[in-house]
């Protein structure tokens, strides 16, 4: 007597589908960002030179007023140059990205609509590229840092957690400005004017050390902070204040899941818009 065989359970690819969509993912990305860079220094004779001159000038000028024009005082740290470009190198990814970001789906429209990838890979491929340069950068941090002396700590192996804060940040305040930068063209000068502000409302050209105690709290709800004091940590450990950490870490998965939640909502008008 032969027994009937049971029914055999469909394999389930799910699992398979979703690494192959994270793959196209991901390479959509590499070959999106690629594409900028290679663009943004095709048309430039110095070419990388350009991403690295912009905080070395900043860093110079504020080097000389601070140095041999004004008596600095508690504003910062010796040498005041490694001081100023361990804050100066990221915060110029961060304004680049956000800047950057209110063109996102402005500037590549026609792609946008002739593409089927996730429209979200658009603000990525933004913060990417400026990552990548901020990257690049750092043998400038490093090569002033030999040269006038600073000493290294242990709190360098703290690099990635301030460079994935930032990441994340970054890309949670480019899904909310793109999408709403489309309905008002006038909140991409308003984010100029913010990022303006928030230049001196940081902790750049000074520590959050420095600050009087009732500015200090204040300051700390600024997630950049605790993502400078990091960076800062490698030469100077005295300005890393596991507070501030706490607070930017606390921010930056607030500012995120309300970025995710903004860009699903505004999805689809936004391509109604284009």
């Amino acid at each position: 007597m032969t027994t009937a065989s049971a029914p055999t359970a469909p394999v389930s690819t799910a699992p398979a589908s979703s690494r192959s969509a994270v793959r196209r993912y991901r390479h959509a990305l590499w070959l999106l960002t690629m594409r900028d860079l290679r663009v943004r220094y095709s048309t430039s004779a110095l070419g990388y030179v350009w991403s690295i001159l912009d905080p070395l000038v900043m860093s110079a000028i504020y080097w000389f007023v601070f140095t041999q024009v004004f008596h600095r005082g508690s504003v910062g740290e010796e040498p005041y140059i490694v001081f100023l470009l361990s804050a100066l190198l990221p915060w110029m990814w961060f304004t680049g990205a956000v800047s950057d970001s209110t063109r996102a789906f402005i500037k590549e429209t026609k792609l946008i609509r002739s593409t089927t990838i996730p429209r979200s890979i658009w603000v990525a491929r933004v913060n990417a590229s400026k990552g990548i340069e901020f990257l690049l950068s750092l043998p400038v941090l490093a090569v002033f840092a030999v040269a006038t002396g600073a000493r290294v700590h242990w709190e360098l192996a703290l690099y990635p957690l301030a460079i994935v804060l930032q990441c994340a940040l970054v890309y949670g305040l480019g899904l909310i400005v793109a999408p709403l930068v489309v309905f008002f063209r006038d909140l991409e000068r308003a984010v100029k004017l913010v990022l303006r502000f928030l230049f001196y409302a940081s902790p750049i050209i000074y520590g959050t050390q420095a600050l009087p105690d009732q500015l200090h709290d204040l300051a700390a709800l600024n997630p950049l902070s605790g993502i400078f004091g990091i960076y800062r940590s490698a030469f100077f450990p005295g300005q890393l204040d596991w507070f501030e950490v706490a607070v930017s870490v606390v921010v930056t998965a607030v500012v995120l899941v309300v970025g995710l939640v903004v860009f699903r909502r505004s999805e689809h008008r936004v391509l109604k818009e284009l």
